[in-house]
């Protein structure tokens, strides 16, 4: 915050000033270093093991390689890099329909 810097004031003040938590205010993203790990690992699963979807991918991550990462996030990062496995991507022709 600048009002920190510039003017001075503790962290606490400022922090009431806007209306905002000491911890907001101290929060930092987790590294994008993290994220483009998880995006190698999720690339390379669904390159060679094209019948998995997220689920497997997340178990295997979180069961036989031992990383602690949250569902969400590794999901979040699985859509953006379009992992989806082609065979489960395809619609099925509806009854009726030839």
């Amino acid at each position: 915050m600048n009002a920190v810097v510039r003017h001075g004031v503790s962290i606490a003040l400022a922090c009431r000033t806007f209306e905002i938590s000491e911890i907001c205010y101290r929060y930092s993203p987790v590294l994008s270093d993290e994220n483009e790990e998880i995006a190698d690992w999720l690339e390379r699963l669904t390159a060679n093991k094209r019948s998995w979807g997220f689920g497997l991918c997340f178990l295997y991550l979180r069961n036989v390689k031992g990383f602690k990462w949250n569902h969400k996030r590794v999901y979040r990062i699985y859509l953006r890099v379009g992992a989806e496995p082609a065979d489960q991507a395809q619609e099925a022709p509806q009854a009726g329909q030839t």
